[in-house]
């Protein structure tokens, strides 16, 4: 259990998004307080809908044996809709875009608003919009709440799934605090990197997830 949620927070934790916010808030005025707010929003977001979720498919029975059926049905649904959703990304990307939207690497407007003036207090804002509710995220907890592990196991289990799924931010911030002036460097040209291709590494992140995801659907 603990491989799979392993597996599927590292596909959740492949966004463009968050990585070139965190490549921009390393850049900033106030690089160490303003991402380490951002972590704390990504954490908060990640760790609330964990909870949320987990003990909503718990509450409604899904861990029971002879819910198999119900569970092979979301499991399954999760992942065609992911490889859907990477295949629409394909399709987008296939398609002429204007020059500011292609330097923006797809991502959302309200965040691009919200970083083009870093600040720890919008930060943390931005943590939680960011790390909303992802399709990637959502099935590792799904594995979780299905399992039927005690207390223990489900509350580790949930740990690593938040601990992996915010790793392109807490990474970054602790090889910024060992080598500050080289982890910036390396950021700023990942930046540029991921303005461009951002939009093609979450498509092949969306459809690698939805692929694995079907394909456990009969271990659920």
């Amino acid at each position: 259990m603990l491989a799979q949620v392993a597996g599927l927070a590292l596909l959740s934790a492949l966004s463009p998004t968050v990585l070139l916010v965190t490549a921009v808030y390393l850049g900033s005025a106030r690089p160490l307080h303003t991402t380490l707010s951002y972590l704390a929003g990504a954490v908060a977001m990640s760790t609330a809908i964990a909870v949320v979720v987990v003990t909503a498919l718990r509450g409604a029975g899904l861990a029971r044996p002879d819910f198999h059926t119900a569970r092979f049905d979301l499991r399954l649904g999760l992942g065609l809709l992911l490889v859907v959703i990477g295949i629409a990304l394909v399709a987008l990307l296939l398609r002429p875009r204007p020059a500011e939207t292609a330097r923006a690497g797809g991502t959302p407007r309200i965040v691009s608003r919200m970083i083009a003036d870093p600040s720890p207090h919008s930060a943390f804002g931005v943590g939680l919009l960011v790390f909303g509710p992802g399709v990637t995220f959502l099935a590792a907890l799904e594995v979780i709440a299905t399992y039927g592990a005690g207390i223990e196991l489900t509350t580790l289990a949930v740990v690593l799934a938040v601990v992996i799924t915010v790793v392109p931010v807490w990474l970054p911030l602790a090889l910024y605090v060992i080598t500050p002036g080289r982890t910036e460097r390396g950021m700023k040209a990942f930046n540029g990197w991921l303005r461009v291709h951002g939009v093609a590494v979450l498509a092949a992140a969306m459809i690698v997830a939805g692929a694995f995801i079907a394909a456990t659907a009969s271990a659920a």
